[in-house]
């Protein structure tokens, strides 16, 4: 992030250091991505053992009766994130990054505990998926606020030239967080026997993610608020919902694009929190052996996310990345889910793999494009309003339709639905600009004229050099 008299052509820029210096930006980075790991680890070991405690929590006369309520309990959260979105998000382009993030890991972690400590069914009645409902509830209003603000924040503390990369963060710790809740999920179904798994053993994970909630909140409690948004309060003093109004006056376009940067989450939740399931109900495999499978394919996510989040500071980012990516998808995911039909366990890594590595180049830049396709004043607000909505209708009922053709002796059409919504992203990524940049242009997105008023307004109130307040001079 440069200083107002860099941005405006100083002669010397040196007379002023960086807004953030380095020690302090690599803190922000790491509770921003701490947080962010902790924030989806607790929201994605539901899906994964929602086969192991449905009948436990949501007793039926058949086991997958009791999982389709489990998965409907799942999309509930699904259901609230755009409420928290498009009503929470302006509150962080209002009164902070820090603030929100802070907020949001609280729920999220309350919930992972709830859940993790409801006693079953048979204890206490229709309490129990009461409760598991209150939880996703909250950790859908979590979750609702966590991604927009986190890529904001990761963003605005970027270097100019490595916001790629610092923007790549967001989806690494996610990816990282599912690897860690599958290898959790993975190691709790292999580790018990099944009536000890089923009764309790499943409830580890989420009690794990829990106490893990609570280092997060400690970080992001200490992490400073975003230069960027600094500036931009000093001169922009709108409520927030004047500035909702203004984003869907001003940005549809932006809207439109960062919505379809967003839709391939379709298939991203079904490799991520159905796959193994599906395996197991299609052609018979181990949960147990699926899951491991599928750690094997999360680790290639977490490795391909950050080099293509660098690579998109030097190649840009539009046309290599999100098409590449969108492409791949579509030509790949029915193959591979027809190759899941042969047997071995190596076949299952195959596919998983596979799959991983394609929707890694598409998740490395699109929370960069997003940041870069609105201005800061309602930056938060613009990525929450598309993508909590996208998320909401395509994200959380991926499993729960999954499952629905997989029921109805349609396994195939998995695919097709999945091809279907990446085709359609992928006509409006030729619209994107080009949003990558080698240079050091001074604002995340092009031509901020807020941003760089109120850095004026600071350079001005400290003449001789500025640190925007709370980055850490």
């Amino acid at each position: 992030m440069k200083t107002s008299k860099e941005a405006f052509g100083s002669k010397d820029p040196s007379e002023l250091p960086e807004v953030s210096e380095r020690p302090r930006r690599n803190i922000n980075m790491v509770a921003g991505t701490i947080g962010h790991f902790v924030e989806w680890y607790d929201w994605y070991i539901y899906g994964l053992l929602a086969a192991v405690f449905s009948s436990q929590i949501f007793p039926s006369e058949s086991p997958f009766a009791s999982l389709v309520a489990a998965l409907l309990t799942y999309a509930v959260g699904f259901v609230v994130r755009p409420l928290s979105g498009i009503i929470i998000s302006p509150l962080a382009d209002r009164y902070g990054r820090r603030l929100i993030l802070t907020l949001s890991i609280s729920g999220m972690a309350l919930g992972a505990l709830i859940i993790g400590l409801t006693p079953p069914f048979a204890t206490i009645g229709f309490a129990a998926p009461v409760l598991f409902l209150v939880a996703r509830i909250l950790q859908g209003i979590s979750a609702g606020t966590e991604q927009q603000s986190a890529i904001a924040f990761m963003v605005e503390h970027a270097p100019a030239n490595r916001r790629g990369l610092f923007g790549s963060f967001s989806n690494m710790a996610s990816g990282l967080a599912t690897l860690a809740a599958t290898g959790a999920a993975a190691m709790v179904t292999s580790s018990f026997a099944p009536d000890d798994l089923a009764a309790w053993g499943w409830r580890i994970p989420f009690l794990v993610g829990g106490v893990l909630g609570v280092v997060g909140l400690i970080l992001r409690a200490r992490a400073d608020e975003t230069p960027e948004f600094e500036a931009t309060a000093l001169v922009d003093h709108k409520s927030a919902w004047a500035r909702l109004m203004d984003l869907l006056r001003e940005h549809p376009k932006a809207l439109l694009q960062a919505a379809a940067l967003s839709a391939p989450a379709v298939a991203y939740y079904t490799w991520a929190t159905f796959l193994p399931t599906y395996a197991k109900l299609t052609t018979g495999r181990d949960l147990s052996s699926t899951l491991a499978g599928s750690v094997i394919g999360l680790a290639l996510l977490v490795v391909i996310v950050p080099v293509c989040g660098a690579l998109s500071d030097r190649l840009g980012r539009r046309k290599i990345f999100p098409i590449i990516g969108a492409i791949g998808m579509i030509v790949l995911f029915y193959p591979l889910l027809l190759l899941l039909n042969q047997p071995g366990f190596g076949v299952y890594v195959l596919v998983s793999a596979s799959g991983w590595v394609v929707l890694g180049i598409w998740q490395a830049v699109y929370p960069t494009i997003q940041a870069e396709l609105f201005p800061a004043a309602v930056r938060v607000s613009g990525i929450g309003f598309a993508h909590q909505i996208v998320i909401a209708v395509f994200g959380g009922t991926a499993p729960l339709i999954a499952a629905a053709f997989v029921g109805a002796g349609q396994p195939m059409y998995v695919a097709v639905y999945m091809i279907a919504i990446v085709a359609l992203s992928l006509v409006v990524y030729f619209t994107l600009p080009e949003t990558g940049s080698r240079g050091g242009r001074a604002t995340v997105a092009p031509a901020d004229p807020e941003v760089l008023e109120g850095e004026h307004l600071l350079s001005e109130a400290a003449p001789g050099g500025i640190q925007a307040k709370g980055s850490g001079s």
